[in-house]
């Protein structure tokens, strides 16, 4: 694997020479780094399949520099789509629709519809547009475990199985995009994320959740009930209880510990901010042998849905 510092233009361009003849390339977007492949090629893309140790169940998101090319990747574009992509792409909403036939079923884990988000980052947007195909990416790193917010994340995670790695510093958001399924005729939010409900909401009016446990093929990444998850155990609690055994860390929003703590560390008190940060310090703490780490529940309220979600799965068992 190769990984360079501040990608130049160059190095854009050989990542994207790379991309189209079949290999993986981890790029930055402003969510979370991505594991890119061809998204037309079979072939490249059951290869971030391997190297990420997926299942087959969970689909792929596929990343676009421009309209022209979602006409390559979505069958069509409702209304909904266009008032949403002229308010938040590029950005970390992903939108499902109905799927073009170039896309290889293995994207969409054999659903007919397709995850498709433009992201912002320069470095992405230049490595999409040089490709000049469709991108195919996942986040860079092994199914399950904490998403990579930085270059050197990807290299931990995944080593040797990918082809060659753009650094474009750390990530803004920090964490994964929205899903919102517009398929079906009813706009139905598969994972919160970057865009939230309520920015949703004002535009297109009230949109349904997701609920359904799928016994197959997942309409959206992110659904496993364990997930995002760092090797330490995470805990997460309310008023300050943290365990009274072991070296643990804390993620402080307002209370502060009960027991004394090996690590605590100060988060912020808004939920954009605290997104951006936390997949950073979660992969400090998983590197420094504790035994635990507590984080404190944020308020359950449409702010945080997000960064709520993500700590729930990754505290599951």
């Amino acid at each position: 694997m190769t990984q360079r510092a501040n990608s130049s233009d160059g190095d854009i361009r050989h990542a994207a020479l790379l991309l189209r003849s079949g290999k993986l390339v981890a790029f930055p977007t402003e969510t979370v780094y991505g594991l890119g492949a061809n998204a037309l090629d079979r072939e490249a893309v059951q290869r971030i399949f391997e190297a990420k140790g997926r299942p087959p169940s969970s689909p792929i998101i596929v990343h676009v520099s421009s309209m022209t090319m979602v006409r390559l990747v979505a069958a069509e574009w409702p209304e909904h789509a266009e008032v949403l992509a002229r308010a938040f792409w590029p950005g970390p909403l992903t939108l499902v629709l109905k799927k073009h036939p170039s896309i290889p079923d293995l994207v969409t884990a054999g659903l007919d519809t397709v995850g498709i988000r433009m992201p912002s980052h320069p470095v992405a947007v230049k490595l999409i547009e040089a490709a000049g195909v469709p991108i195919a990416a996942p986040s860079a790193n092994r199914f399950t475990q904490l998403s990579p917010t930085t270059a050197e994340h990807v290299r931990r995670s995944l080593g040797q199985h990918v082809d060659y790695v753009l650094d474009g510093g750390p990530c803004t958001v920090g964490i994964e995009s929205t899903v919102l399924s517009l398929a079906g005729g009813q706009a139905v939010l598969l994972r919160p994320g970057g865009v939230s409900r309520p920015q949703i909401e004002a535009l297109i009016g009230p949109i349904s959740l997701h609920t359904e446990t799928p016994l197959r093929a997942h309409p959206s990444p992110g659904l496993h009930a364990q997930h995002y998850s760092p090797r330490t155990q995470l805990l997460l609690v309310r008023d300050g209880q943290v365990p009274n055994a072991g070296d643990g860390g804390y993620l402080q929003i307002r209370c502060a510990p009960a027991h004394p703590v090996r690590e605590l560390v100060q988060m912020p008190e808004r939920a954009d901010q605290y997104a951006a940060k936390l997949y950073q310090v979660l992969h400090y703490l998983d590197d420094d042998e504790l035994d635990w780490i507590a984080v404190e529940a944020p308020e359950d309220t449409g702010d945080w849905e997000a960064v709520l979600d993500r700590l729930r799965r990754a505290s599951a068992e």
